[in-house]
């Protein structure tokens, strides 16, 4: 759907620049169905200005800067939010939600691997060892009493080691969900969404904040 904004000191304009040097109908911001904007003067007194070049008619992007007039300037970002769309910034939360879950599943299975493995090395290594020492200790006390030291470390050495790769579990699941917490906001009020899977609040359409209520999904 074709968004169109009229910019200009008319209080009919959908973006209304209270400001001597802004002609009444100013300029007109367009938004077509690929979201590629274009702004057009409409015929101004005192023109228009992208990034400090005056246009006639320029596609633009969000980050552009314009200027009406002889010094109103504002961000066509800013544009865009006249009536509270933050669809935009809100579709990118999509990629933080995703990414989070990705690493989370990464992070506990690559450390439930690894605790298995210190488990169970020390019986692999340090038990065979001892079984091969007391085989051929049978006839040697020493030999034979080494194999069982070994064969009673093993476990203790497994357990201690297992135990340590899952102690760094929870501190690395914590610094993900720390960033986590600054990354996934409501793009406007900052608010924390929670693990709410990102299609569950695009359902939702708007911010529940009620000081926000920011959209999230255009209509």
């Amino acid at each position: 759907m074709t968004m169109k904004i009229k910019i200009g000191k008319a209080n009919d304009n959908d973006f209304v620049i209270n400001d001597p040097q802004v002609s009444r109908y100013h300029a007109l911001l367009t938004q077509d169905e690929e979201r590629r904007l274009l702004l057009e003067d409409l015929g101004s007194t005192n023109g228009t200005f992208v990034n400090d070049c005056q246009i006639v008619r320029k596609q633009v992007t969000s980050d552009d800067v314009v200027t009406f007039g002889a010094g109103y300037t504002v961000s066509i970002r800013d544009i865009l939010k006249k009536d509270n769309d933050y669809s935009e910034e809100f579709a990118h939360l999509k990629s933080v939600y995703d990414d989070y879950i990705r690493e989370k599943i990464r992070i506990q299975s690559s450390n439930q691997f690894k605790t298995r493995l210190f488990q169970s090395l020390p019986f692999a290594v340090i038990g065979v060892t001892g079984i091969v020492l007391g085989f051929m200790g049978h006839t040697n006390k020493g030999l034979f009493v080494l194999s069982f030291i070994l064969a009673v470390c093993a476990p203790t050495i497994g357990i201690y080691f297992g135990a340590r790769q899952a102690a760094k579990i929870p501190a690395q699941l914590q610094h993900l969900a720390n960033q986590f917490k600054i990354d996934y906001v409501c793009p406007k009020c900052g608010a924390f969404l929670g693990e709410i899977p990102w299609e569950s609040l695009s359902n939702k359409k708007q911010c529940p904040v009620s000081s926000c209520r920011a959209k999230w999904v255009r209509t």
